[in-house]
């Protein structure tokens, strides 16, 4: 495996801060971040959110291929990571019981949900073309980053 470009996830922490900081619409907080997310992560091929809406997870901003507009609660990674109320990190999406394949070209996962007011309302899901793309690390910084937005939108 070629060597992968480490994130300064200090950095991007700050990034994620500032450019939500005046900003309280939903749609636009995820659109700024998934095209940050986008830029600053290597070696990932769609970066986005699902929102529930009448109890399936519905298309939100992303940026990547075209995706899956609707996704059952309950249902492949993003809707597990929702009905179990985890993150979902995924070494090798195709060994996922019912993986629901939105990109061929996918081979790992990551799968953080995002709350308001205590409550799962979606998810943040990032795929890469490469098996074991995501670590522990990546985990757990992420979810920092998705706790960033979770402060905001309360």
């Amino acid at each position: 495996m070629t060597e992968m470009k480490q994130t300064n996830y200090d950095l991007l922490q700050k990034q994620v801060e500032s450019l939500i900081e005046d900003e309280s619409n939903l749609i636009a907080i995820l659109s700024n971040i998934s095209a940050l997310l986008n830029d600053t992560l290597p070696q990932i091929n769609w970066v986005g959110f699902y929102l529930i809406n009448e109890n399936e997870l519905i298309l939100g901003p992303f940026q990547g291929h075209p995706a899956c507009m609707h996704i059952p609660i309950g249902k492949g990674v993003c809707g597990t990571a929702v009905q179990d109320d985890t993150t979902q990190c995924i070494d090798d999406v195709h060994a996922f019981p019912g993986h629901i394949a939105c990109d061929a070209n996918s081979k790992s996962e990551l799968v953080i949900p995002v709350h308001k007011d205590n409550d799962v309302i979606g998810v943040l899901d990032i795929d890469a073309p490469i098996k074991g793309r995501f670590s522990e690390t990546d985990a757990t910084k992420l979810k920092k980053v998705v706790q960033i937005i979770e402060q905001r939108i309360k």
